[in-house]
Protein backbone atom coordinates (compact mmCIF):
# COMPACT_ATOMS: atom_id res chain seq x y z
CA UNK A 1 0.00 0.00 0.00
CA UNK A 2 1.17 3.46 -0.75
CA UNK A 3 0.33 5.02 2.60
CA UNK A 4 0.01 4.00 6.18
CA UNK A 5 -3.36 3.56 7.84
CA UNK A 6 -4.01 4.20 11.47
CA UNK A 7 -4.55 1.03 13.47
CA UNK A 8 -8.18 1.99 14.09
CA UNK A 9 -8.90 2.60 10.39
CA UNK A 10 -7.23 -0.68 9.42
CA UNK A 11 -9.28 -2.60 11.99
CA UNK A 12 -12.50 -0.97 10.76
CA UNK A 13 -11.75 -1.89 7.15
CA UNK A 14 -10.76 -5.40 8.18
CA UNK A 15 -14.09 -5.88 10.00
CA UNK A 16 -15.99 -4.60 6.95
CA UNK A 17 -14.01 -6.94 4.71
CA UNK A 18 -14.72 -9.90 6.98
CA UNK A 19 -18.44 -9.07 7.03
CA UNK A 20 -18.56 -9.28 3.22
CA UNK A 21 -16.30 -12.37 3.05
CA UNK A 22 -19.12 -14.79 3.75
CA UNK A 23 -17.09 -18.00 3.69
CA UNK A 24 -14.16 -16.55 5.63
CA UNK A 25 -11.54 -17.63 3.09
CA UNK A 26 -9.81 -14.24 3.05
CA UNK A 27 -11.20 -13.17 -0.32
CA UNK A 28 -14.34 -11.42 -1.50
CA UNK A 29 -15.89 -12.96 -4.60
CA UNK A 30 -18.46 -11.56 -6.99
CA UNK A 31 -21.07 -13.87 -5.42
CA UNK A 32 -20.27 -12.51 -1.95
CA UNK A 33 -20.56 -8.94 -3.24
CA UNK A 34 -23.96 -9.75 -4.74
CA UNK A 35 -25.08 -11.42 -1.53
CA UNK A 36 -23.94 -8.55 0.71
CA UNK A 37 -25.09 -5.80 -1.68
CA UNK A 38 -28.15 -7.30 -3.40
CA UNK A 39 -29.07 -4.03 -5.12
CA UNK A 40 -25.62 -3.53 -6.65
CA UNK A 41 -26.05 -3.46 -10.44
CA UNK A 42 -23.99 -5.92 -12.53
CA UNK A 43 -22.16 -3.08 -14.27
CA UNK A 44 -20.94 -1.85 -10.87
CA UNK A 45 -19.43 -5.26 -10.15
CA UNK A 46 -17.77 -5.20 -13.56
CA UNK A 47 -16.33 -1.78 -12.79
CA UNK A 48 -15.02 -3.03 -9.44
CA UNK A 49 -13.30 -5.92 -11.20
CA UNK A 50 -11.59 -3.57 -13.64
CA UNK A 51 -10.51 -1.08 -11.00
CA UNK A 52 -9.78 -3.09 -7.88
CA UNK A 53 -8.89 -6.66 -8.86
CA UNK A 54 -5.21 -5.86 -9.35
CA UNK A 55 -4.05 -9.44 -9.84
CA UNK A 56 -7.09 -10.32 -12.01
CA UNK A 57 -7.88 -13.50 -10.08
CA UNK A 58 -11.61 -12.74 -9.93
CA UNK A 59 -11.71 -11.95 -6.22
CA UNK A 60 -10.60 -9.22 -3.83
CA UNK A 61 -7.98 -9.64 -1.13
CA UNK A 62 -7.94 -7.44 1.96
CA UNK A 63 -5.22 -5.28 0.38
CA UNK A 64 -7.27 -4.82 -2.80
CA UNK A 65 -10.34 -4.02 -0.68
CA UNK A 66 -8.42 -1.34 1.22
CA UNK A 67 -7.24 0.18 -2.06
CA UNK A 68 -10.80 0.02 -3.41
CA UNK A 69 -12.23 1.90 -0.46
CA UNK A 70 -9.78 4.71 -1.06
CA UNK A 71 -8.73 4.25 2.55
CA UNK A 72 -7.52 7.50 3.98
CA UNK A 73 -6.96 8.50 7.56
Amino acid sequence: MTHELSHERFETLKREFEAIDGDGDGFITEAELRSYFPDLPPEAIGALDRVADVDADGRFSLEEFIRLTGARD
